[in-house]
């Protein structure tokens, strides 16, 4: 097995030497991870599952990123707060119509908990800034609430306080009207009221206690915590082929080892998709077609997206997303902030290509029925938009023979761990609140 192994990092060292593979990373190693109690991974995993963290009661993390759907939910855009069911099948609530479909594409959940992780989110709202009290710079400022053990962890903030993710409206529930009321942190702020709300469940007391021995009350920032730990575990990724061949143990062969040579070679795929998590933690202009209702604010009209600008403010920043992570993004379609695609083939003409893809591109969206939203297609119906987002493309297209995206296609999917799509404690049978789960 050694000697097979030292053949394998030669034949990488040779191929980057010649010109035909460029930055291939190391592999993954257990370094790479934070390491968590099963204690601790056992009450995240119940609290991702529990809608008691949502403002109605009825919609938990689980429900947009489900194992069943490779931690998504299987659809470009989703129905959050108002919806009933579970991934495709999921449909408004009569009783309950949503206002309108989350704006962008569930991400999926494999290898967020690695240290080499510092955004998130598609615009990376949320990231990793030393110089920062709480060690993050987020939305909120100066009013960040510091206690968060990861950046993993400050990300649910978001979904908890978003009104078509979790929240709900403002007259149906205490933790919607403190969002309203801009009272997020502190007594009486909607993180308190879900904080409240578990130390109120005395299972979850007894599993608090298991967890963190010397916590004196549940914060937000522990049930967090909690939930960051438990995502780390469940869907760390690293046992591919692909992961196998960076550690020569088995090799790719055949198209595989072609679109590999590819990827990292002639394609450029690994200038963006780079180091071990195959991701630069950067943001791209890569035209990708928009549809839903966009990211305006609640007083403006339009259905544009306009990604790292919404953070930044800057133009150079139009139509930027970050760069995704690749560990099974053969089984979390539909692809792209706002699941544009379905077909992997499509996506990746598309992204070859660019500015050809945007005046060439056909409805490819996976979206559930909702009556109560707008036009899905207002931006891509609009002329005036597609030079928009063509002017924003940040590469020179090219394009890809049938055999070179036939290879790349079989080399993403031995980005394929069936270990981490499964999960290790999977989906738990009931939870502490009592609440029925999404099925």
């Amino acid at each position: 097995m050694t000697i097979f192994r030292l053949f394998v990092a030669g034949l990488i060292s040779v191929l980057t030497t010649t010109g035909v593979a460029q930055n291939v990373p190391e592999p993954l190693t257990d370094h790479d991870f934070p390491s968590h109690s099963a204690a601790e991974v056992k009450l995240g995993q119940l609290l991702f599952y529990d809608p008691i963290l949502s403002g109605n009661k009825n919609i938990a993390c689980s429900t947009c990123h489900h194992p069943k759907f490779a931690t998504g939910d299987g659809v470009s855009l989703g129905i959050g707060e108002g919806g009933i069911g579970l991934g495709p099948d999921r449909r408004a609530d009569p009783d309950n119509m949503p206002e309108q479909r989350i704006p962008r594409n569930a991400p999926p959940l494999f290898n967020l908990g690695a240290k080499g992780q510092t955004v998130l989110f598609h615009d990376g709202r949320i990231e990793v800034d030393p110089t920062k009290p709480s060690g993050l710079r987020t939305p909120m400022g100066a009013e960040m609430e510091t206690g968060f053990a990861s950046l993993l962890s400050a990300q649910t903030m978001f979904p908890v306080l978003s009104a078509d993710e979790m929240a709900g409206h403002y007259t149906e529930n205490d933790v919607a009207r403190a969002v309203r009321q801009g009272l997020i942190t502190g007594p009486d702020g909607a993180w308190d009221i879900i904080a409240k709300r578990v130390s109120a469940i005395p299972d979850y007391n007894t599993l608090f206690k298991a967890a963190y021995p010397d916590l004196q009350a549940i914060h937000f920032t522990d049930i967090s915590d909690a939930i960051a730990a438990f995502m780390t575990v469940e869907w760390r990724a690293d046992s591919s082929a692909f992961d196998d061949h960076l550690r020569g143990t088995a090799a790719l062969t055949g198209a595989a080892l072609a679109g590999f040579d590819l990827f990292f070679g002639d394609a450029g795929c690994s200038a963006c998709h780079s180091g071990p998590l195959l991701t630069d933690n950067d943001f791209h202009a890569m035209g990708q077609p928009q549809l839903g209702p966009g990211k305006a604010a609640r007083f403006e009209t339009h259905q544009q997206d306009v990604g790292r600008m919404r953070v930044t403010g800057k133009t150079d920043d139009r139509y930027a997303f970050r760069t995704p992570p690749l560990r099974n993004v053969m089984a979390t379609g539909p692809w792209g902030h706002a699941g544009a695609f379905s077909d992997m083939r499509k996506f990746l003409t598309h992204h070859t290509d660019p500015k050809t893809g945007i005046r060439n591109y056909r409805r490819d969206a996976t979206l559930p029925v909702l009556d109560s939203a707008n036009n899905d297609w207002a931006v891509m119906e609009s002329e005036q938009d597609h030079i928009t987002l063509m002017d924003a493309v940040s590469i020179s297209g090219f394009q890809l023979k049938d055999t070179d995206l036939e290879a790349l296609i079989t080399f993403l999917d031995s980005l394929t761990d069936t270990a981490s799509i499964n999960g290790r404690l999977g989906s738990p049978v009931s939870v502490p609140s009592g609440l029925a789960l999404d099925k």
